[in-house]
């Protein structure tokens, strides 16, 4: 069994002073992918720089403090590869993908768009790239595991309040059509394989108006699976009690 995790973990510091290495002693996964370390390498404690079981590998945005991804794995990966080949997105730390034998795992935090018209263009931009990148990489790569914050609610069941978010960033008619192609395209979303129609699991919660204790979130967060892989997957959840962030880790495990 390889058990899996995603967690957006808004800085893998903060994560860490409330109790992030702790827990995940306990939850030992093989491999975990973090979104939003805000973080570069230099700037960590050695107990997120070389965690002990874990081979660690951090990919950091150019701009202190912002986005990041990074790869922690007990097995040592036979390649590491950093970002996509796109400046605009490398420079942001948005990519990092591990090979091991039999399959590779994505980490992959998608840009939010929350923060005006520009950004929401630069998201639109990724996701048309990314799922260029996504296709030629599964040719070359069958099995893989797009583990990520992509930003997208999917469906309405994957929020708590569809109608009044119908306009908002993150659950747009044209982001939600994105997600209908990607999982349309060679790749399964894990989590729907084992809870196909189930509501109220959700991956986010903003910190306003105590949503998280209202359970007023999203489902953002995913472990895509390519479609060679769906068969492996024997379980899928969402351990929405972790709580180190304003997201918790998604979880899946391939026999």
């Amino acid at each position: 069994m390889t058990v899996i995790l995603s967690y957006n973990v808004n800085g893998i510091r903060s994560a860490a002073s409330k109790g992030l290495l702790d827990w995940l002693a306990q939850e030992n996964p093989d491999i975990i992918c973090f979104q939003e370390t805000k973080a570069r390498p230099e700037d960590l404690a050695p107990t997120l720089l070389t965690p002990e079981g874990y081979h660690a590998y951090y990919y950091s945005a150019g701009k202190k403090g912002y986005a990041g991804v990074a790869i922690w794995s007990k097995q040592q990966p036979k390649h590491v590869e950093y970002g996509i080949g796109v400046p605009a997105y490398d420079s942001e730390g948005r990519v990092i993908r591990a090979d091991f034998e039999g399959f590779s795992v994505l980490s992959v935090y998608f840009p939010s768009g929350t923060s005006g018209d520009e950004r929401q263009g630069v998201k639109e931009a990724f996701l048309a790239d990314f799922f260029a990148y996504a296709q030629a990489l599964r040719k070359q790569i069958p099995n893989l595991v797009i583990a990520g914050d992509y930003n997208i609610a999917h469906r309405a069941v994957d929020i708590h309040d569809p109608i009044r978010n119908a306009h908002s960033t993150g659950f747009l008619p044209h982001e939600r059509a994105w997600m209908d192609g990607f999982f349309s395209a060679g790749f399964v979303d894990s989590f729907r394989m084992h809870w196909p129609d189930t509501a109220h699991r959700y991956s986010w919660w903003t910190f306003r108006a105590n949503a998280r204790n209202n359970n007023k979130g999203w489902r953002i967060d995913y472990l895509a699976l390519s479609e060679s892989l769906a068969p492996r997957c024997t379980a899928a959840d969402i351990l929405h009690d972790v709580i180190h962030s304003d997201h918790c880790p998604v979880k899946v495990t391939l026999a």
